[in-house]
């Protein structure tokens, strides 16, 4: 079990979330068992077996946004990537300030091959001047991964 987050706020879609990624390292986290490996956006499985990934996206804006999405794209092929779970949110603006919403995607991946079996994260909306929050300090779009058990 490990936990990942987006370490800074960014503007916009991105697909994938390359940058600004870091193992969560604060207020007592704690991980189980051999961590994820993360390049260029594509994150690695330690070891084979059922995996339970979550994404979870902060995002904010001062007006109205119709969607905000999270989404979890595989692969079982290390090149083809696939839309394995995706979530939505809007946002409509409350009086005089940022507005914040919160969407989270889920998916269990059975990882046969740690060669082949990849996982990356994207984000979209339906503003472009919609800011997907990110913190060093503590997980608000962060990344989960559980092993559930072996394939």
């Amino acid at each position: 079990a490990s936990q990942w987050r987006v370490t800074t706020s960014f503007t916009g879609e991105v697909s994938p979330i390359a940058s600004n990624l870091e193992v969560v390292d604060t207020y007592g986290y704690g991980s189980l068992g051999s961590a994820m490996t993360e390049s260029s956006g594509i994150f690695t499985f330690p070891s084979t077996g059922y995996w339970l990934i979550e994404f979870i996206g902060g995002f904010y804006y001062s007006g109205d946004s119709r969607y905000n999405s999270t989404t979890i794209q595989t692969t079982t092929d290390d090149s083809s990537y696939a839309t394995a779970a995706h979530t939505v949110d809007g946002i409509a603006q409350s009086e005089g300030s940022s507005t914040y919403a919160y969407a989270k995607s889920s998916f269990i991946f059975d990882v046969t091959s740690t060669s082949t079996h990849k996982v990356r994260f994207t984000v979209g909306m339906s503003d472009a001047s919609v800011t997907v929050y990110g913190n060093t300090d503590m997980n608000i779009t962060s990344m989960n991964f559980i092993r559930l058990g072996d394939t």
